[in-house]
């Protein structure tokens, strides 16, 4: 099965440099024509902006690009990307929500508005971008949007309380998407990348940094943005290497509501953790069904 986007249109945010410059590239190289967005306005090589850079990249290899500087924060700058790719191409058929920045300090000092700013990047960034894609993604009857999570999120990473919470934020929200976009054939997926950017230099060997290229994790991008994509997935990825993280819950006690159940939960904790027979809910209404349905067996 080979993996193409001919006459498809993909959005990829953040592009300029990095993970985001290796989607577009690859998403050109297999047929989309690709918007590449990206804040940054410093000249890069040629005196474009990095966006211009990647987008003459693409058309020296015979793709098809345009250059947007929208900042994913701004609602009329975005809902301007999209009219104006609409304009030129008639679609937006994948988006890749890939922008962001980094603020990392340990919590305790950390400022308020380091973390706003993070998360309104990220978070907001990604909510901005979706929906202004997600309507014209309903009425093609067809849609595929990545956001990306981090490790950070999933996991957690001292010095990284602004970034985890944003990067878990985007699973949240992609497991809702993924739901709501089911009928529409709208598929929302997370990319979990562990690749050497700007954002991640100083913060890991050199000897490492190498192995990490962000050309070894678009692989995976490109799978999640494909015809036969998944939905509702967490895909994990770096230096060549993919892994699948979930969400799960294990099957529970019931304990009843008791002046001594606090006691009986630590009593029990054991019995609680235990992933012997651990699921992933398909949505989160099981939780609930889970709970009374154990409250009516007892």
């Amino acid at each position: 099965m080979s993996i193409r986007f001919d006459g498809k249109v993909a959005i990829v945010t953040g592009a300029g440099n990095g993970l985001g410059r290796q989607h577009a590239l690859a998403l050109a190289a297999r047929g989309a024509k690709v918007v590449v967005n990206d804040f940054g306005r410093a000249p890069a090589d040629g005196g474009d902006t990095p966006a211009e850079a990647v987008v003459r990249e693409i058309v020296a290899a015979g793709g098809e690009a345009r250059a947007s500087n929208a900042s994913v924060t701004d609602v009329d700058a975005v809902a301007a990307m999209v009219a104006d790719t609409v304009a030129a191409w008639g679609r937006v058929d994948i988006l890749v929500n890939n922008a962001g920045i980094l603020r990392d300090k340990s919590f305790a000092k950390m400022t308020l508005d380091d973390f706003r700013l993070v998360v309104d990047v990220h978070l907001m960034g990604a909510a901005i971008c979706t929906k202004a894609v997600w309507d014209l993604m309903k009425t093609q009857g067809y849609g595929r949007i990545v956001m990306t999570t981090s490790s950070s999120g999933l996991y957690g990473n001292f010095g990284q309380s602004n970034y985890g919470a944003a990067k878990m934020a985007l699973v949240g929200l992609m497991q809702t998407l993924s739901l709501e976009g089911a009928k529409d054939n709208i598929r929302v997926n997370c990319l979990a990348p562990t690749a050497a950017t700007a954002m991640t230099e100083g913060l890991m060997p050199a000897a490492i940094l190498e192995k990490l290229k962000p050309e070894a994790v678009t692989p995976g991008l490109l799978y999640l943005v494909s015809e036969d994509a998944p939905s509702r997935t967490i895909l994990c990825a770096g230096a060549g290497t993919f892994e699948r993280a979930y969400v799960t819950m294990t099957q529970g006690v019931h304990l009843g509501l008791d002046a001594d159940t606090p006691e009986r939960i630590a009593e029990q904790f054991d019995a609680i953790s235990a992933r012997d027979d651990e699921y992933v809910p398909e949505s989160g209404a099981v939780q609930g069904r889970n709970e009374v349905g154990k409250a009516l067996q007892g």
